[in-house]
């Protein structure tokens, strides 16, 4: 695991530090980094291995989402509605989906995605995990939208939850969950292209 190989001095109690904070400093002080790793290793992999089912795979996509992380380190900027965490998980879920696209090409079939997964892919009404380049576009459309649609987006888009953790965090069934997240999908899409076009 990567926590074993990291490491940074102890003079300063890094645990009172915000992820935003860690990561800018970051930049000037590199071993740093080690906080963050530390904090989101282990649920970096559940959630890797929960998309790929394989723990060299998932091993494999953390190390590689932390390096993405790190060297886009400048492209992080604090916004409202938009945390360090959603940030990560976005670069997470984007390495992992390449990951298991490459792993089914080299299968040469298409392998089936666990149903609570396959929502969480990314189709063309949820292009903004297509490219992260374009994520200030998306946190601007996701303000234009009603509070509980923004919110639903943001747990399975940006946080990667499961319908399950949705369901069981806004106490709603998963039939429910389904509904509100395609309404929200549709809503997004529409002021997504408004601002595009504008």
């Amino acid at each position: 695991m990567l926590t074993d190989v990291m490491s940074f001095s102890t003079s300063e109690d890094y645990s009172t530090l915000a992820d935003a904070e860690v990561l800018a400093r970051a930049k000037r002080e590199p071993e740093l980094f080690a906080v963050l790793v530390r904090r989101y290793e282990a649920p970096f992999l559940r959630r890797a291995n929960a998309v790929l089912h394989s723990p060299r795979d998932a091993e494999e996509v953390v190390q590689d989402a932390f390096t993405k992380i790190y060297l886009y380190a400048d492209r992080y900027h604090p916004q409202e509605g938009a945390t360090f965490g959603s940030w990560a998980y976005t670069i997470l879920n984007r390495v992992a989906y390449t990951r298991y696209a490459a792993r089914a090409k080299e299968r040469g079939r298409r392998a089936e995605l666990e149903p609570e997964h396959y929502e969480s892919l990314p189709d063309d009404r949820a292009e903004f995990l297509e490219d992260l380049s374009i994520r200030d576009e998306v946190l601007a459309a996701l303000s234009k939208l009603p509070e509980t649609a923004a919110r639903i987006l943001r747990l399975q888009f940006i946080e990667g939850k499961t319908q399950e953790e949705i369901a069981a965090a806004e106490n709603l069934s998963i039939p429910a969950v389904k509904t509100r997240v395609h309404r929200a999908k549709r809503l997004f899409k529409e002021a997504y292209d408004s601002q595009r076009y504008e």
